[in-house]
């Protein structure tokens, strides 16, 4: 399936799945209006690629203020409304759950609302989607053998992240069955890649291992999740904006299960031949702290609906997509350094 050129209203588009969606989808053809906040988490030098490009806008705004959002509509007549703007980080939101709430609860359904009017003004054209991002995160933990989220698998969320997600998506649906908004909804794994905040488990690690720091591990490390290459995702993501049938959703994994003390033991391996140390091994750092509350044993998602009905599937395997993410953060200091630290 080629997907048609677009005009695509991308919330959160300086975060790292976000900024990734503008690159891509100003290569591929597609007209891209990017609305962020520009929080901690965003960083408009992810957008050097194609900020000159002519297919490119950006309106700093928040997403809960519906007279800016109504003016970018107006503005910008978008297509496809592709969201991804959230908060995401699971500790951030055990410390303190509001700004979840109203960015990833309040945010959509006030995107929903002016999306729905904007849709009806227009004559409710069959063509136009509302693309709702979501995360594995929303169906809880999988047992060591457990078979891998399906699209039918019960939401059951463990942190106050997921949970905000999980209601965010019931949200979205809810404008389909109510209101006959044409929504669909994508589930995805743990990304990883180039320009991925450093609170994140890769490039944390990478980061704070080229600062010779210790390498805090929660628990033993046993903990899985399933690694898909960002390049992945955004590659999915157009496919289901373009393709995607209304009212449904779809799980987009990497079929790359791995354990954070795997994933951290390699990082540290690769480092040690890519950037040596007089002190030692980058091994060496690791440390086992304190597990974090509530912490999900594994996550694996299902991709076989994706995969038959879109024509989709990921191109990364981990083992070469850790290694080429390990080389650009150590091409790429000046991207990280501005954001790391150095305490």
């Amino acid at each position: 399936m080629t997907p048609v050129s677009r005009r695509v209203l991308v919330t959160g588009g300086a975060g790292f799945i976000g900024s990734a969606v503008c690159r891509h989808f100003i290569a591929r053809g597609h007209q891209v209006c990017n609305v962020d906040k520009l929080t901690y988490a965003a960083n408009l030098d992810s957008l050097a690629p194609v900020v000159d490009s002519p297919n490119y806008q950006f309106a700093q705004l928040d997403i809960c203020d519906r007279r800016a959002l109504r003016d970018v509509f107006d503005r910008f007549a978008p297509d496809v409304v592709l969201h991804l703007a959230a908060e995401s980080h699971v500790d951030r939101s055990i410390n303190d759950a509001s700004v979840f709430i109203q960015t990833n609860v309040v945010g959509t359904v006030a995107l929903l609302d002016e999306a729905l009017d904007y849709w009806t003004k227009r004559g409710k054209p069959d063509d136009f989607r509302f693309h709702h991002v979501s995360t594995d995160e929303v169906y809880g933990d999988l047992p060591i053998e457990g078979t891998p989220f399906t699209e039918q698998t019960r939401y059951q969320p463990s942190s106050p992240y997921a949970a905000s997600k999980a209601a965010s998506d019931f949200m979205v649906m809810s404008w389909f069955r109510t209101f006959g908004l044409p929504v669909v909804l994508s589930n995805c794994s743990n990304n990883y890649g180039a320009y991925q905040n450093i609170e994140k488990l890769i490039p944390r690690m990478i980061v704070t291992a080229l600062q010779r720091r210790p390498l805090p591990i929660y628990g033993n490390g046993s903990n899985i999740r399933d690694w898909l290459h960002v390049d992945d995702h955004v590659a999915a993501l157009e496919l289901v904006m373009s393709w995607g049938r209304p009212g449904e959703r779809y799980n987009i994994g990497g079929n790359n299960e791995h354990s954070n003390l795997d994933v951290v033991r390699t990082i540290c391996v690769l480092l040690d031949q890519k950037a040596p140390h007089a002190e030692g091994s980058y091994l060496d750092l690791m440390s086992f702290v304190s597990d974090r509350p509530g912490h999900d044993f594994r996550y694996a998602v299902d991709a076989t609906k994706a995969i038959t009905e879109l024509g989709w599937s990921p191109r990364h395997d981990f083992a070469s997509g850790l290694t080429a993410t390990v080389g650009w953060y150590l091409a790429n200091v000046w991207w990280w350094s501005k954001v790391a630290k150095t305490d």
